[in-house]
């Protein structure tokens, strides 16, 4: 088993807990309502939502995925952190084991926030054709939803208040 980690950093002008409650928190409801064609939709297949509870995301029309099974690890909201892995779905594409992510929020710059994320790829073996080129549109993909939250957020300030 192979090995992949890699982190990313997006900076906001949302304070944290505020990021946090939309981009973590009600995310399941939230990003098929303002980017269906990103997440269509989210479907808890075990537990309540907290520590162990595995969900089902379904993709948009427009993902070159169907859908993945998450599994929730952590949700610590005092410190804004969330970590999650995906434990089945062909965005393993038959080469990952899984992939295990950890958000956290900070405070950042002018009262917003910096969202950090670590992602590591847990390989079935050596061969597994990840490379920078799909770790970088996985970036960009996060970004995008991320700002899209971001943007939504601005426009509906009353929101996660």
């Amino acid at each position: 088993m192979g090995v992949i980690t890699y982190e990313h950093e997006i900076t906001s002008s949302i304070p944290p807990k505020k990021i946090f409650k939309a981009f973590v928190l009600d995310a399941d409801n939230l990003i098929p309502k303002i980017l269906p064609q990103a997440i269509k939709s989210v479907q808890i297949l075990e537990g309540d939502g907290g520590v162990g509870t595995l969900k089902l995301v379904t993709f948009g029309e427009g993902s070159q995925y169907k859908s993945v099974t998450h599994r929730v690890d952590e949700i610590d909201e005092t410190n804004c952190t969330y970590k999650y892995s995906v434990v089945e779905g062909d965005a393993l594409a038959g080469v990952l084991d899984s992939i295990s992510y950890v958000v956290k929020i900070e405070a950042g710059p002018d009262e917003g926030s910096v969202c950090k994320t670590t992602s590591v790829y847990y390989t079935k073996g050596e061969d597994h054709h990840i490379t920078e080129d799909k770790i970088k549109e996985g970036k960009e993909k996060t970004k995008a939803l991320f700002k899209a939250i971001e943007a939504h957020l601005h426009a509906n300030h009353d929101l996660y208040n």
